[in-house]
Formats: C-alpha cells, structure tokens, sequence
C-alpha cells in the first residue's frame, strides 16, 4: 500500500501520517524531514537546501525527484509507504513511477492552519517564520494544486476535512483507503521476523536515551549495564571505575565472557516470545555479541553503535546525579580494550551520531527504527 499525504502546512499530514503508519504497519516518510536533514550538512547541496529552504522556496524537481527516489528504494519501503510532501508539482507526479494506491488532500483553511503553526513550537526551524509559511501556501496553490486535479483524473484522490478532531481525519482517512484494502494489506503483510537489537557505545554516548527511544515504539528492553549497577547498589558499594571494572571481570571469570548476556537469556526468550523486536541496551561485548547470535539463531542480531565527542560525553556524565564521576579516559580504555567492546563498535550495523540536538538524535534513530522494523 504506497499513500501520498498532500495539504498545506499546518494541515495535519505528520499527525496523520504517523497514525497510520502504526495502524496500518509501513513507514512513513516526510520529504521536509530529508530536506531537514540534507541542510544541515556541511557540504554544497547541504548549503544550498538550507538557503531554499529558509527563503520558503521549492527544491528544484529534478533533484526532489533523484532524493526521494533514492529514499524509496530503502528496503523498509519495500511492503509501502506512507509519503508527505511529494509529489508538490505536475512534473514531479508525472516523473513518479511508483504506483499509488491512494493520494489523500488534508483541505483546511488558511486561517485555521496559521492558527495551529503559532501554537506549535517550532523553534528548531529556521524556515517556520509567517512570511515563509505564507509563500509555501502560495506556492501550494500555484504549484501543487494542479497535481491534485491530476490524481483524481486517475481516480486515486481522496479529499478530507483536516479541520476535523485528529480522530475524525484519521477515520475518514481510513474510510477513504476502503476496509477491504486495509483488510488484505494487514493480512498480506506480518513482520514474522524476530529482531535482537544491541545498544552500544562509549559511557556518555547516549546509549540510555536510545534505549527509551525504542521503548516508546513499544518494544521491551532491558539493559545489561543495569546488572553492573544493580549489583552495586544491591552491596553498597561505590560506583568508581576501579569498582566496575572488578565486578565486570568478576562476572566474565564467573559465567564467561559472554556473562551479561548469558544472565540475561531467560528473560530475552520472554521477551522475544511477545515482541518481534526486543532492546538489549549496553551491550559491552564482542562475546556477548556472539553468544547472542549463536543461542538465538532464528533472530536478527543488529548491533547499534552511538557514537558522541569525547568532550561532550564527558560534560554529560559530570551533570549526571546517579554515578556522578564515572567518566574519563581510564573507563573508555577499560571498556574498548579489557571488557573488549571495540569490536562490537567498529561491526556494527548502525552507527548514530550524538553531538547535536536531541530532536536530532531522535530523528536519527527514527531512521534505524524504520530501517529494522518495516524491512
């Protein structure tokens, strides 16, 4: 099933494309988000995106076509697509050559969609002034209302009164897509696959905040380093490098090299008995990693590595309340050479830069989470 979202913005389309991506299980895909995110890069199209963008102007169709494209060809679009934002002119929809099964027009007034982007906050947007919102509407009607008379020459249009409640929108949208469609789509695709992803990383990298991220999409999770704590606080002791360190080493003399992820089996076969993807967070070895992949052999392992500034971490940790002044050079070396988590970092499957802003950070691992869920 491959929607197009079309409106104005203010409309509703990321509200709306989010609900119905868990409602009907295929990712969805905000073409302002990738322009975001091309802008901010240091390099030539980084440059001249971000300068189009913050004047409320379009991206030339040729190069809007060639970016969303590549996206679309990701293995997480394979089984469908929720789109927002493309195609925007008569060029581009005759340029798509993906098959459409529905292309949804949120209407509602200008007025009314003002209203809901000044109670927004937006302030991570450079492009959200009034007057470069106005153009975009402009541009909306000179521009992208002919692709609207284009798709219901094709019979795909659906018009919906996006000044409705976000319950109503999401019910005539439904009602617009047809129960039989959404029938068979659900029943054609199942994700079957069982998913083990490990959180990795540097102490300070974000690894905790990740691992939340996951949890909110609703899958269980459980950290390793929280047996290392845990077992810490259970015996009073002082959470320092030095002590870490021994009940790590202790534990790996214990149950092997692999000792976190062999204490934690019983409640990962829990896990992945209800969930098709379970969160293994700190995970701190190239042991744990293998005995992961050979006791659950039916799963996908995905290794996740995040990835910080040594300065920036090390700010992080001095903030912390819980273990304050566990950081420094000494606990990096311990974890990369003598717990032997290296390895771990450099195979990873992905690899999410933390420095910037956490809205950020969080649209980095929305990525990973489409990439491993709808794939």
């Amino acid at each position: 099933m491959n929607i197009v979202l079309l409106g104005i913005q203010g409309a509703g389309k990321s509200t709306q494309g989010n609900l119905l991506s868990k409602q009907l299980k295929i990712p969805y895909l905000s073409t302002g988000h990738i322009f975001r995110e091309i802008a901010k890069e240091k390099t030539s199209l980084g440059r001249q995106v971000k300068e189009i963008i913050n004047t409320g102007s379009l991206i030339p169709d040729t190069k809007t076509i060639e970016i969303v494209s590549s996206y679309l060809k990701r293995p997480e679009y394979a089984h469908g697509f929720i789109l927002d934002g493309f195609p925007r002119t008569v060029n581009q929809a005759q340029s798509f050559h993906i098959l459409l099964t529905k292309v949804i027009y949120l209407h509602i007034d200008e007025k009314e969609a003002l209203w809901r982007l000044s109670m927004r906050d937006d302030s991570g947007r450079e492009d959200n002034t009034i007057q470069a919102v106005q153009k975009r509407i402009q541009q909306f009607e000179d521009n992208t209302r002919p692709v609207l008379k284009h798709y219901e020459i094709k019979e795909i249009l659906s018009v919906v009164d996006a000044q409705l409640t976000v319950e109503k929108v999401n019910e005539e949208i439904l009602k617009s897509l047809g129960k039989e469609i959404i029938d068979h789509h659900l029943s054609k695709w199942k994700n079957k696959k069982k998913t083990l992803l490990c959180i990795t990383g540097l102490p300070g990298s974000g690894k905790t905040e990740a691992m939340e991220y996951f949890r909110t999409k609703g899958f269980p999770a459980l950290s390793f380093g929280d047996i290392v704590n845990g077992y810490i606080d259970k015996h009073h002791l002082e959470h320092t490098e030095d002590v870490h360190k021994k009940v790590r080493l202790d534990l790996r003399e214990k149950h092997g090299p692999a000792s976190l992820a062999i204490i934690s089996t019983e409640e990962i076969k829990k896990h992945l008995s209800e969930s098709p993807i379970v969160i293994l967070g700190s995970v701190y070895t190239w042991e744990e990693y293998l005995y992961l992949k050979n006791t659950f052999p039916d799963a996908d392992v995905v290794v996740l590595a995040i990835y910080a500034d040594k300065a920036l971490r090390y700010a992080r940790q001095m903030q912390r309340e819980y273990r304050k002044g566990l950081f420094g050079e000494a606990r990096d070396i311990n974890e990369l050479t003598t717990i032997n988590k290296g390895p771990l970092i450099a195979f990873a499957d992905y690899l999410v830069k933390n420095n910037f802003s956490k809205q950020e950070f969080l649209d980095k691992l929305d990525e990973v989470y489409r990439a491993i869920y709808f794939s």
